[in-house]
């Protein structure tokens, strides 16, 4: 492993130029970043980037580069000694948090063929109610960029967006007086308070009676002409036909905050949207995939056929959303070790478990005392390059360092951890 060496790590000037942020999945580049200890965010106001930004350990600290075992100090070389000879011993391990990038992801898929390991990232019940949904219904899906050009209609589906994506008005362009009028509904929640105000944008909140699954369903037989005598289903009339004059009406959503059965959420806006398309144009937008969540679940896909949640055993591969959700592993004691890879937030620490740990996290992440072994990793658009999914799903974005370091990445980690067990069993990394 050359983590120390790795000509990828930057040396940068002073000041940088445009950044690709990886803290949310908007992966917002329109701003640069001063480079402070802590950097600070230039040319925009993110609270989501800027609190991930202040939480950096300076690049001189020696905490910043330490490795623990069992509360003691060691080296990176030490650390992955231990936790290979735990994953040699393990015989059903659990891979979660997965908070890391497209290489990152790559190398993890690996160690999970080789250890016979279950696959779960830290926001899998969003991605499985955004994937059980495409898998029923198929999907209707936009762009950013669609969005910002084409979109005079935007309907929240039960959410407030800028709430977990800062600047997603921002890149919408809602309120820019260079763009036509837009229309903003928040169906199931009230109107945002960081929607932009003025002449260029009118939001309206929309109230409902009925879970969100049946309120879609109701909008959508109103779509369809099979308008019901009640008078509730009747009220739906007005937003109907705002919905067919608009030009492009787009329907914004959150998986991860639709509750446990979130893909049924998913799957009756579908349906309506298809209603919407007999006559017009309408389409969706999945807000999701945080945390490297798209970037490895996409990874995972195109590597195995199969997306998260996912068995290496020797029997081959299973996948099953419900039964290898990571949660439900840990609190059934159905897996006997914990790998948790969390490069990004702060604050993404790993679920409270009896069970040995292998952390390779940011460092400070937790307090490495049990039975646990951290390795600190770089922060993929911070210390190290790589490359990361935007929340519209199609773009895959660069991340360039701004900072150096001697920090090694996921990639090189688990690249280590695979060399080390294939020393142990002699088989095939």
């Amino acid at each position: 492993m050359n983590a120390l060496s790795d000509s990828s790590h930057a040396t940068p000037a002073a000041e940088t130029p445009p950044w690709t942020c990886p803290y949310c999945a908007l992966l917002c580049d329109h701003a640069g970043v001063d480079l402070a200890d802590p950097p600070r965010l230039r040319g925009a106001s993110c609270p989501r980037a800027d609190g991930a930004l202040a939480h950096l350990l300076p690049a001189d600290n020696p905490e910043a580069t330490q490795a623990w075992v069992k509360g003691t100090r060691a080296s990176v070389a030490e650390a992955l000694d231990v936790a290979a000879q735990w994953l040699s011993q393990s015989r059903r391990p659990l891979l979660g948090g997965l908070a890391t990038d497209v290489a990152g992801a790559r190398a993890l898929y690996r160690l999970a063929a080789c250890t016979h390991a279950v696959a779960d990232h830290a926001h899998g019940q969003a991605l499985h109610n955004a994937v059980r949904a495409q898998q029923d219904k198929g999907t209707f899906y936009t762009t950013l960029s669609e969005v910002l050009n084409r979109c005079d209609l935007l309907v929240c589906v039960g959410t407030q967006p800028a709430a977990r994506y800062p600047l997603f008005y921002e890149r919408c362009g809602i309120g820019r007086a260079d763009l036509p009028r837009r229309h903003v509904v928040y169906l199931g929640a009230d109107v945002d308070p960081a929607l932009p105000q003025g002449e260029h944008v009118h939001g309206e909140a929309q109230a409902v009676g009925a879970p969100l699954a049946r309120t879609l369903s109701e909008l959508a037989a109103c779509v369809r002409g099979h308008v019901a005598a009640d008078a509730r289903v009747a009220a739906w009339q007005p937003l109907v036909d705002r919905l067919r004059a608009a030009r492009y009406p787009v329907f914004v959503w959150e998986p991860g905050m639709a509750g446990p059965h979130g893909e049924l959420v998913g799957e009756a806006l579908y349906r309506l949207v298809a209603e919407l398309n007999v006559q017009g144009r309408a389409t969706t937008l999945s807000l999701g995939g945080s945390e490297g969540a798209y970037a490895v679940n996409q990874a995972w896909t195109w590597l195995s056929g199969l997306p998260l949640r996912t068995e290496h055993s020797p029997a081959g591969l299973t996948h099953d959303p419900v039964r290898l959700a990571g949660g439900r592993l840990l609190a059934q004691g159905e897996v006997d070790l914990l790998l948790w890879v969390a490069s990004f937030q702060p604050g993404l620490i790993p679920p409270d478990t009896s069970l040995p740990q292998i952390i390779l996290g940011r460092p400070g992440l937790v307090r490495p005392e049990g039975d646990v072994v951290f390795i600190p990793v770089a922060t993929p658009g911070i210390e190290a390059g790589g490359h990361l999914f935007r929340a519209d799903g199609g773009v895959v974005l660069p991340l360039r360092p701004i900072r150096p370091s001697s920090l090694p990445t996921v990639a090189e980690v688990v690249e280590g951890l695979l060399q080390r067990l294939q020393a142990h069993t002699g088989a095939p990394a």
